[in-house]
């Protein structure tokens, strides 16, 4: 199945305007379990994350915002922002993400590397949001465990994408799904 993401036709494409940008999280927004730094908002989608390093495919490349947060050692946290042309692409967009996080720990892992995929339910916040998780075990690092959780909101056309990593101690799950209501509050 293809779909069609908010991606220009014609000759329009270069021409195409930026709309103003969504809210996003600041640093006082995430868990306070961390101390967290932050990098500036830029425009386009940052790097990818683990076994998500080729996504998302057919991505729009206008009117797409991403902020990276670290910690001085265990934990790397990114909030991406994608706003469409109509809500029916955004929903389009949300869902395929949500099943790309879900089939994450289904795909062919690193040998050694084993992986278990987690649905941490939804958060009752706009048009919705997910949160879904990730621990890998690699029996080849001196860090073996890791853990993901990915986030995916949306309010009206715009969905965000509340990511978090690291390789020490359990993820947080009840203080990441507020940081996600968070960033969907904050979109508009």
């Amino acid at each position: 199945m293809v779909l069609s993401l908010g991606m220009a036709s014609g000759p329009a494409v270069g021409a195409e305007q930026w709309r103003p940008r969504p809210g996003t999280l600041y640093i006082s927004d995430l868990p306070r379990t961390e101390s967290w730094r932050a990098f500036p908002v830029a425009r386009g989608w940052g790097e990818a994350q683990g076994c998500l390093a080729a996504w998302p495919e057919d991505r729009p490349e206008v009117n797409v915002w991403y902020r990276d947060f670290t910690t001085a050692e265990t934990a790397f946290a990114q909030q991406k922002v994608a706003a469409f042309d109509t809500e029916a692409e955004a929903i389009a967009f949300a869902d395929a993400t949500r099943q790309d996080y879900a089939d994450c720990a289904n795909r062919p892992q690193d040998p050694g590397v084993t992986a278990t995929g987690y649905d941490h339910g939804t958060v009752d916040v706009e048009d919705g949001a997910t949160l879904q998780g990730m621990h890998t075990f690699d029996t080849n690092s001196p860090r073996p465990d890791f853990n993901y959780l990915w986030g995916v909101g949306r309010d009206g056309d715009t969905v965000t994408l509340v990511l978090w990593s690291s390789y020490w101690g359990e993820p947080p799950v009840a203080a990441w799904k507020e940081t996600l209501r968070t960033a969907v509050n904050k979109l508009y």
